[in-house]
């Protein structure tokens, strides 16, 4: 690109001016028709576009948007393996008395079963899968977003105020039987918990504008098997299901709010 002369010569009076007038400061001789334009492509101003130009990489491979693919889920490895963990002991010893440690319609009224009851699945191994599984997957995606507090908190407080609202209402099991006695146990409500709390998140995003292209028909499959699961498995109760989704929608409607990555 040319650049404009430093100065013109009057060639009435031989005065130099500037390249940025048209007529002779000294003389008023007409030097030109018209001053060339300014050249704005230089200096602070061309500093300013290239920053409101500057755009974000494409996404690797591995990527997902709002996601980083360097995160490990450690936290929701060990919710899993704790779960894991409680199949094992039933399945080593299965006459071994896990009452206390389970919410149930004989009356018992302790907090702590309320905490401690999804981490066991007794001999349902079909249901512990299924639950697990799901779990695992919702668990990781809301880990790499916020962090391994989030998911450990949101299988906690899904799982125990799915059993409380069981236990406080005395909800039996959609499948019932000849036995009037039923227990609320297994992660159903807190694997729903989990799948709430990141499909709140992310339909809160795309209300923002960010398209994350997530699946969501594979989302509400996995969700309807979880609810299903109430009809084929006394333990998986329909309230410890609504009670854990509860939770896990009002957890997700928080976590943007108190954490703030990406």
């Amino acid at each position: 690109m040319s650049q404009p002369d430093l100065f013109v010569v009057c060639k009435n009076c031989g005065s130099e001016v500037s390249p940025y007038v048209t007529e002779c400061p000294y003389c008023g001789q007409r030097v030109r028709k018209r001053a060339p334009k300014i050249d704005r492509s230089s200096g602070e101003a061309a500093t300013k576009r290239r920053r409101r130009a500057t755009k974000l990489p494409r996404l690797r491979a591995e990527e997902i948007a709002g996601i980083a693919p360097d995160t490990r889920p450690y936290a929701t490895g060990a919710l899993i393996l704790l779960c894991a963990i409680g199949v094992l002991v039933f399945a080593a010893d299965p006459g071994r008395d896990l009452g206390s440690l389970l919410v149930s319609n004989r009356g018992e009224d302790d907090v702590w079963r309320w905490f401690t009851t999804p981490f066991f699945h007794a001999d349902q191994l079909g249901y512990a899968f299924v639950a697990l599984v799901a779990a695992g997957v919702f668990g990781t995606l809301l880990e790499r977003r916020f962090g391994p507090v989030a998911v450990v908190l949101t299988f906690v407080l899904a799982g125990a105020g799915g059993a409380a609202l069981a236990a406080l209402l005395e909800t039996p099991p959609l499948l019932s039987g000849d036995d009037p006695i039923w227990t609320v146990m297994g992660a159903n409500g807190a694997a729903l918990g989990l799948l709430c709390a990141w499909l709140v998140d992310d339909r809160l995003a795309a209300r923002r504008g960010e398209d994350r292209e997530n699946d969501l028909l594979g989302v509400y499959v996995i969700a309807a098997v979880l609810v299903l699961l109430s009809l084929t498995t006394r333990e998986a109760n329909i309230a410890a299901a609504v009670g854990g989704a509860l939770v896990g929608s009002a957890i997700g409607l928080l976590l943007p709010r108190l954490t703030r990555r990406a």
